[in-house]
């Protein structure tokens, strides 16, 4: 494929970040929309422009995998909130890329708490495919994702590390997505036995973002810890999507840590805020912050604007930011994974130019 020749795209899904994605892809220079994959059979049979609001573009939501093997794209995108393992395998082993946003970084996590049915491991499974059709697959995302990729880059500078850590500090009451938050336990009371375990299972992704950066310094670890805390609403909350009661959890503070010789080398940090109202509060700074502490000692703060003229008192617009920074690194990168060899691949694995957005000359 040559440097200037669009990338023929299918997109799966049009929850929050796929229905900023169908407008992103149409203007990325890189990109061609050509089919757009849904699992609710009302939205099949659709425009993909009606479905996400920006009008009629041409192109029909279609529901079943063969389908997206007809259409013949390049590359196929999942975002997905959870992966489709069984969609993967049927796509990349007819030669299709997949570039997806969903629950996977190095497949760490995928392997170790979700098993494939056949006993096998789930990245054993998408190898295979992937060799069979010739086909690569890659995950990111903005955090875990192109946060892990700043740490990364921040150390380069840097004579001797003694530690690495990336920390996303937000304020989460933007993103309305009421199946995310019931399930990390957002809104059960701050007691409940099971909060701690739904913050593992839908935050374990994270330990794949340090193995990541691990692999990047040449670490070998000997464990990925996870530690949390949690702030109790102190007084009703109503978001007007969501409801927080007095006592239910609205805030938190997640840690996982790779540990060496039990000391902590590479982190990712997870201070997230629903409310304000909590006890412990924490100072959310509405950006991703990379520390390094050795010779000499690095600390950045990578801050997100929108572009001149948003009006971020509109709640919509100010969510359509982070779904923008969650699927960007996604496409930007689709012209690397296309490139790549067959196989799974990580962001260690692909040239800058993966990370690099788009000029409009």
């Amino acid at each position: 494929m040559s440097s200037t020749e669009r990338i023929r795209v299918f997109q799966v899904a049009t929850g929050n970040l796929g229905t900023e994605m169908i407008g992103r892809i149409r203007a990325h220079p890189d990109l061609e929309l050509v089919g757009l994959h849904c699992y609710s059979p009302e939205k099949v049979g659709r425009d993909a422009g009606e479905i996400v609001g920006i009008g009629p573009i041409g192109v029909i939501a279609t529901g079943s995998i063969e389908e997206i093997i007809a259409a013949r794209p390049d590359v196929l995108t999942f975002h997905g909130v959870f992966p489709d393992e069984d969609l993967y395998e049927k796509v990349l082993e007819a030669g299709i890329d997949v570039v997806t946003t969903a629950d996977w970084i190095t497949g760490f996590h995928r392997d170790k708490n979700y098993p494939h049915p056949s006993g096998r491991r789930v990245s054993e499974i998408i190898q295979a495919a992937c060799e069979r059709g010739g086909a690569t697959f890659y995950g990111t995302g903005m955090n875990p994702g192109l946060t892990q990729i700043l740490g990364i880059v921040g150390s380069a500078d840097v004579a001797e590390i003694e530690n690495v850590t990336v920390t996303e500090s937000v304020d989460v009451s933007c993103h309305h997505s009421v199946d995310t938050w019931k399930a990390v336990g957002y809104g059960r009371p701050i007691d409940d036995p099971s909060i701690p375990d739904s913050l593992y299972t839908f935050t374990a992704v994270f330990a794949d973002s340090v193995h990541l950066m691990a692999d990047a310094f040449d670490l070998t670890l000997d464990e990925v810890s996870f530690e949390y805390e949690l702030g109790a609403c102190t007084r009703d909350v109503d978001l007007g999507w969501y409801q927080l009661p007095k006592g239910s959890l609205g805030g938190s503070y997640i840690k996982y840590r790779g540990m060496v010789d039990g000391v902590p080398r590479v982190e990712t940090h997870l201070e997230w805020q629903m409310t304000p109202h909590t006890d412990p509060s924490w100072k959310i700074q509405g950006c991703y912050i990379t520390h390094i502490t050795g010779d000499p000692s690095i600390y950045s703060k990578h801050m997100i604007f929108p572009r001149k003229g948003v009006d971020l008192s509109d709640p919509a617009s100010f969510a359509s930011i982070g779904m923008t920074v969650t699927g960007l690194p996604a496409l930007n990168s689709i012209r690397s994974v296309v490139a790549a060899p067959p196989g799974i691949v990580t962001s260690n694995d692909l040239p800058l130019r993966a990370f690099a957005g788009r000029f409009r000359l």
